[in-house]
């Protein structure tokens, strides 16, 4: 990423389609309410939680490291959503 700005554009973005996407798989599927209910708990969490960490480094280590490792996390976050919404309609 070229900037902080630019990272926390992608993480609302991301977060927002994941959310809108978990709307629509629950109203179009007739899914259980309360999983969905808790999937969009969970994805408003990760939003707030890598936004923070977008804004606040760790101190004392890289910034390289750090944001790549942030990188990663946020990955492997989007990825078990999306497996949850996967099975949200199953």
């Amino acid at each position: 990423m070229a900037n902080k700005r630019s990272l926390k554009r992608c993480i609302n973005y991301i977060c927002g389609e994941l959310f809108a996407e978990c709307i629509s798989v629950s109203a179009y599927y007739n899914s259980d309410k309360q999983n969905a209910d808790t999937l969009l708990r969970c994805i408003m969490r990760i939003h707030s939680d890598y936004i923070m960490r977008v804004s606040h480094p760790e101190p004392g280590m890289p910034a390289k490291k750090y944001y790549k490792s942030l990188i990663a996390d946020f990955n492997n976050s989007v990825n078990e959503v999306v497996d949850h919404i996967k099975n949200l309609h199953a």
